[in-house]
């Protein structure tokens, strides 16, 4: 890993809420602005798995429940947006959460590996990319690594901008 992410550029991400917002405001309901986030920890991870999103292949994202108690961020609700940047802070896409299941990490089945679209999107991968993975972040967020962690299976949509979006 070379470096990390840089910072997102929140007013920019701003800038492309509202230009969602006005758009379509039959769906930008949310009662507090979206958070902007990057999937993965470091610069080539976060740019692959964006572009997974923006093809369309990606539609599924899995994080630790301590994540968000550790970033004090809420956890996602079923129609709630997020805003995803790539590695240079860039917002990029307006995801919206349209499925959530919170279980032990040992839970995740193949139909969810295969949504997130990583790697050769089978069950076996999905494990040991994740179980990696999160063995690197838990120690950054203060608690060691267990498959009996709670996890946040998430599927989304992409709502915006209309270049990519779902519908």
């Amino acid at each position: 890993m070379s470096g990390g992410n840089a910072p997102v550029d929140e007013a920019a991400a701003t800038v492309l809420w509202e230009e969602y917002r006005a758009a379509r405001p039959d769906r930008a309901l949310d009662t507090e602005p979206p958070s902007v986030e990057v999937f993965g920890d470091h610069p080539a991870l976060t740019d692959e798995l964006l572009a997974l999103v923006l093809d369309g292949t990606k539609r599924a994202t899995a994080s630790l429940v301590a994540e968000f108690r550790d970033e004090g961020q809420p956890l996602p609700r079923v129609g709630s947006h997020w805003i995803a940047c790539d590695s240079a802070g860039r917002a990029r896409a307006i995801l919206r959460s349209t499925e959530l299941r919170i279980g032990a990490f040992s839970s995740v089945d193949a139909a969810f590996a295969h949504d997130e679209g990583e790697d050769d999107r089978t069950l076996g991968s999905w494990v040991d990319n994740h179980r990696r993975y999160w063995q690197r972040v838990c120690p950054t967020i203060g608690i060691e690594w267990s498959d009996d962690l709670d996890v946040v299976f998430e599927r989304f949509e992409v709502a915006w901008p209309p270049e990519v979006a779902d519908d």
